[in-house]
């Protein structure tokens, strides 16, 4: 039985298939998550009828491009371009501050446990090598107080990892102190709640918008773009960016 919500299918082939991941929908089942009842890859899986594969995974409050291969051989070929980080992903976010200059932040991350998967793990976990390029693309100052300070002022960067290590880039703005809005982990609260009342977001501001990749069958480069979702559009509409390149979901 299909999903009432159909997901968006940004790229499909016959061995491969894209979509527009919701921010707030798990990709697959958990039992950390005992409560959710909606997945990606299940409601993917009913919506086109076939079995899907998993090629790598966005964090439940993440938007954007996901991929899937539709049997195992192509999971299979897909996985080394993963592994080997010879893919190309793009994303978004909005940031606390005003990011002025573009830069790159070489600095490596401890692997984040989990403290009930993980709680018997016999090594500490080492720092491993992360990689992430920024670049500023607008700011706003508005005049709403956040602690001791008379106005708020906010960022939207794009950023491209360069390596995947888990929470990359939610961790390495949080490093740079311009932590995303609405991380609830590694974000300022403060500012998570301005946007809660001034401009109704609820949502983590961190989007994955493109992923480029060589097709595992044809050998072809594929790009893929995922155009924001309206909570999105709300907010870059609020704070008057108006960005070029910016998509937009129907």
């Amino acid at each position: 039985m299909m999903s009432e919500q159909p997901l968006s299918i940004l790229y499909r082939d016959a061995s491969l298939v894209v979509v527009n991941k919701p921010a707030g929908m798990l990709v697959h089942r958990s039992w950390l998550d005992k409560g959710e009842t909606r997945f990606v890859m299940q409601t993917l899986r009913d919506q086109i009828g076939q079995h899907v594969y998993p090629l790598h995974r966005l964090d439940k409050p993440t938007s954007g491009v996901l991929v899937f291969a539709l049997s195992r051989e192509v999971a299979s070929l897909m996985m080394p371009q993963f592994a080997q980080g010879q893919i190309k992903k793009a994303y978004y976010a909005v940031v606390r501050g005003w990011i002025t200059e573009p830069g790159r932040l070489d600095y490596p991350l401890v692997e984040e446990q989990d403290k009930i998967a993980d709680k018997d793990a016999s090594q500490t976990p080492t720092a491993k090598p992360a990689v992430t390029d920024y670049q500023p693309l607008a700011s706003v100052e508005l005049p709403i107080a956040t602690g001791r300070y008379a106005t708020s002022r906010y960022s939207l960067v794009a950023m491209q990892p360069q390596t995947g290590r888990k929470h990359q880039l939610r961790r390495h703005m949080h490093h740079l102190s311009h932590p995303i809005i609405g991380d609830t982990t590694h974000g300022d609260g403060r500012h998570n709640r301005v946007f809660r009342e001034h401009f109704h977001c609820h949502q983590l501001l961190l989007h994955a918008s493109e992923i480029q990749f060589i097709h595992p069958v044809s050998a072809e480069t594929v790009k893929v773009q995922a155009p924001f979702d309206t909570r999105w559009q709300h907010v870059l509409s609020a704070l008057e960016w108006d960005v070029p390149g910016i998509t937009y979901s129907e």
